[in-house]
């Protein structure tokens, strides 16, 4: 069983063994260390901008006690010796300030154009981190959607028998969103928020140590404050997640089924039935809502804390000659530069506890291990196969239960429940199907004829040893060498929402005109192509909607066909066909099969009369196996169908 379809009931929800957010983070770390360059170099533009930031409410101070004609910048006239004494590092900042002299119009021009340039600099840095920053985001994200998409691909069909559809796509977009905007906005505005804190800070000791530290009374407050928002935050927006899928994957069924919904008129059941889903996910919203309303405001009543500290301490000092009004200036400046630094800290706090969700519920689709992979192969990638095909002691039972997650039925993907428990699907299989030869397989609906199918694609893993291909166990061959060795028509036909010719090509590597048409001859579809409007090229719709269901199979035997495989696997692949197409596509398909080993499943017995050989499958056990004329004198089973199925043709050209 592979490692994803062994975790909790519900992947998106909170069990209680939920790792914390900076663990399911440590999984951006591979995708950010592609991109260290331009990550340090946009937390450089961060740095220097924050710098450049610092500069500007210092020189609104140095104009403020120009104008207020003080004998040096941030030094009272009055009582600068004592002021000195106290705070000889106040000294060193006043003498390291150039060009300065009370009431001179040369200082003001001077720091006017500073102030200026300081502003002009600033909003090119702040343009050029965000620019890389925000750059850097999407790029991971593309990585990060690519190795979803692998993954999903080299999943099992168990993987997607335990996790809907819907709620799949729902962390592949919504999920994944949220934690673009961690690798984005959360660095940037958190490295603009550190380097603006400690720069002002460094500035604000240097002019006032007493008033910093008045202003600095509330900030044990906000870190506890956002500590257990965050972490409120974090539970709720798992949660809202989690429902999100599943409303995703309510409507993607919908959408999907909508001709069975209309069918059967349960337009206003459906709506219902996503009424309250629909309802919850709001409801948790809100609360979500409710929380973060309650959050701002509350950093934002800390912040203006800060500021009648300021007013009231800064004012008593300004009164008794401690600080010069440009110091004082210039502390509100640094002040309200802070401001924001502690909004953005909720805000910064909100993006990564809902990136972090994301990430845990992204990290459940990136860890998943198949079961199903190359750790057991041994041949060459390059090695040809013959086509011999062979079961020995074939036992198989799917890894499947009931109770899988999100409300899964336990499906085993033919149709079939495992029941709660590993029931035998196919017992005791020994069979030999020569290289070049065609098998087919008759039997109830049931009993395991598409799992042995199945198989021999290796869809399912069988037990090591009990399927073998030109002698060597499955799983010796690379998996890309079997499957590009295998034409396989299943079962239920799927159609992409391509054109006719893009599917019937789908397994090329690149498109031929004149293959496709080969093989749509071959499946008796080519004559219906022509009455198309736009021939080849029509489109088929989502699913293959504008076609009929014959028309679907046969686009599936032509796909299979214009692969040229080495083995041919028809599941049934003429179900939805009429008697006279049915002989048309075998006479063509007679050519194909000459040379090739040919696995044939129907409940037909004109598809299958011409067979090397036939078994009989019943409850998941061979019953009779033969050729078509060995089986009829034998008088079992398939004999038995064989006198019913003529009976009805008889009673159909009466």
């Amino acid at each position: 069983m592979s490692e994803a379809t062994t975790r909790a009931n519900s992947p998106g929800t909170n069990t209680g063994t939920e790792p914390p957010p900076s663990k399911n983070l440590r999984g951006l770390m591979p995708y950010l260390r592609r991109y260290t360059g331009p990550i340090i170099f946009g937390l450089l533009m961060v740095f220097f901008m924050g710098a450049v930031s610092n500069i500007l409410p210092l020189a609104t101070g140095i104009l403020t006690d120009t104008l207020a004609g003080s004998p040096a910048p941030f030094e009272h006239s009055k009582t600068a010796g004592a002021v000195l004494a106290a705070a000889p590092h106040l000294s060193k900042l006043s003498r390291a300030i150039p060009y300065y002299a009370p009431h001179s119009r040369h200082t003001l021009g001077i720091y006017c154009l500073i102030i200026v340039f300081c502003v002009a600099v600033k909003g090119l840095l702040s343009f050029a981190g965000r620019w890389i920053l925000i750059g850097v985001s999407r790029d991971i994200e593309y990585d990060i959607r690519s190795d979803l998409l692998d993954r999903l691909l080299a999943l099992e069909p168990e993987f997607y028998v335990r996790n809907r559809t819907g709620e799949l796509m729902s962390r592949a977009t919504n999920d994944l969103n949220s934690v673009r905007m961690v690798l984005g906005p959360g660095i940037m505005y958190s490295a603009t928020t550190v380097v603006t804190m400690i720069m002002a800070i460094l500035v604000m000791v240097t002019l006032s140590p007493s008033l910093t530290l008045w202003v600095l009374l509330p900030a044990p407050i906000v870190a506890i404050a956002v500590w257990l928002f965050g972490k409120t935050i974090h539970e709720l927006y798992e949660v809202i997640q989690a429902a999100l899928a599943t409303l995703t994957a309510r409507v993607q069924e919908n959408l999907s089924g909508v001709r069975i919904v209309r069918a059967y008129a349960q337009e206003e059941a459906e709506m219902r039935s996503f009424d309250e889903p629909n309802r919850e996910y709001v409801s948790r919203n809100i609360r979500l809502i409710r929380t973060w309303s309650m959050f701002m405001p509350s950093l934002q009543a800390l912040s203006g804390t800060s500021f009648l500290i300021v007013l009231w301490q800064g004012g008593r000092q300004l009164l008794t000659g401690q600080i010069t009004l440009g110091a004082l200036i210039a502390f509100f400046f640094y002040l309200n530069q802070l401001v924001w630094p502690m909004i953005a800290l909720g805000w910064v706090t909100n993006i990564f506890q809902r990136g972090a969700a994301s990430m845990g519920r992204l990290n459940f689709i990136l860890t998943a291990k198949p079961n199903i992979d190359d750790r057991k192969a041994l041949l060459p990638a390059d090695s040809a196969l013959r086509g011999e095909v062979e079961f020995r002691n074939l036992t198989f039972a799917y890894p499947t239960t009931v109770s899988g997650v999100n409300g899964s039925n336990g499906s085993n993907g033919s149709g079939k429940s495992s029941g709660g428990g590993p029931h035998a699907v196919l017992s005791d299989i020994n069979l030999k199907i020569p290289a070049g030869s065609t098998l087919a397989v008759v039997g109830p609906t049931g009993c395991g004829k598409t799992t042995l199918a199945a198989l021999v694609a290796r869809l399912w893993e069988a037990p090591e040893g009990t399927v073998l291909i030109d002698g060597h166990p499955i799983q010796h061959w690379p998996l890309e060498t079997l499957r590009r060795s295998i034409g396989y028509v299943p079962q239920d036909t799927y159609l992409f929402t391509e054109t006719v010719g893009g599917n019937i090509a789908f397994g090329l590597p690149n498109y031929n005109a004149e293959r496709c048409r080969e093989a749509a001859e071959i499946a008796s579809l080519h004559g219906d192509i022509q009455d198309f409007a736009g021939g080849y090229d029509t489109a088929v719709g989502e699913r293959g909607i504008t076609l009929s269901g014959g028309q679907k199979q046969r686009t599936a035997i032509a796909r299979a066909i214009v692969r040229d495989p080495r083995i041919l696997i028809l599941d049934d692949a003429l179900s939805s066909v009429d008697t006279q197409t049915e002989e048309k596509i075998l006479s063509g398909l007679r050519g194909v099969m000459r040379g090739r080993t040919t696995i044939l499943i129907s409940h037909r017995t004109s598809t299958v009369q011409n067979a090397d050989q036939i078994v009989v499958l019943r409850e998941g056990r061979i019953i009779e196996r033969g050729t078509h004329d060995e089986l009829l004198e034998c008088g079992g089973y398939y004999a038995d169908l064989y006198q019913k199925q003529l009976l009805e043709e008889e009673l159909e050209n009466a």
